[in-house]
């Protein structure tokens, strides 16, 4: 049995613990591996997760001018361990890893009850490419339900474009026609780095009538 991460085979005790993790939650990294991400501490922006900031960072702030409140929380610093954990997850297609944070993610959502969880699409064309979506099948392993009524337009990837095209780009989301909007709505995807991605959903929810729109990433 090895890890998924690295690949190196478990011990006999890490087996029998990997055995037994596996039952419950699907799940089987091996410690050394789990303990090279980073988890955001207690010192974070409160409204993006931005670590080292006591208080709202300049992002945030200018969200806020823009009449944009930013609601999110991460689990973990986008890392080099992470950065190598997306590479190999999203654009190596390793779907198994889906694993890897599906506990986590099970185990915060619990902070969400009544929130309508909406992962974040690909456009059919990156579906094309990768066979899968990285948050759906997140969600898949933890077993948590979710609402897919979100679409996005075929456009240049946000891992292709500069910080400035990220802030500038127009929304490239819209809602399924004929979609239930839910009150209260948590989004639900990897990687935040400017915040205009979850900006513009943010958006498109609260004009469809949505009262709270939040938003969760496996990294920030």
């Amino acid at each position: 049995m090895k890890c998924l991460l690295c690949g190196q085979d478990f011990s006999e005790k890490e087996i029998f613990l990997g055995i037994i993790s596996i039952r419950k939650n699907n799940y089987l990294v091996c410690p050394e591996c789990h303990n090279i991400f980073e988890k955001i501490g207690d010192v974070h922006c409160p409204t993006c997760y931005r670590k080292d900031y006591k208080e709202q960072c300049e992002d945030c702030k200018k969200w806020a001018k823009e009449n944009h409140k930013v609601s999110h929380r991460a689990l973990y610093t986008y890392n080099e361990a992470m950065k190598e954990y997306f590479s190999k997850y999203k654009f190596q297609g390793d779907a198994m890893l889906s694993n890897v944070f599906a506990k986590e993610v099970k185990q915060v959502l619990k902070n969400y009850k009544g929130y309508t969880i909406i992962p974040v699409p690909l456009s059919k064309e990156r579906m094309k490419e990768r066979q899968f979506n990285q948050i759906t099948a997140i969600l898949n392993a933890a077993k948590i339900p979710y609402h897919d009524i979100l679409e996005k337009k075929d456009i240049k990837k946000q891992s292709e474009k500069s910080r400035k095209e990220r802030l500038t780009s127009d929304c490239p989301f819209r809602i399924k026609s004929d979609s239930q909007i839910p009150d209260k709505v948590l989004i639900l995807d990897d990687i935040y780095t400017t915040g205009a991605t979850l900006k513009g959903i943010y958006h498109l929810f609260y004009e469809k009538g949505a009262k709270i729109v939040k938003s969760l990433t496996i990294a920030r």
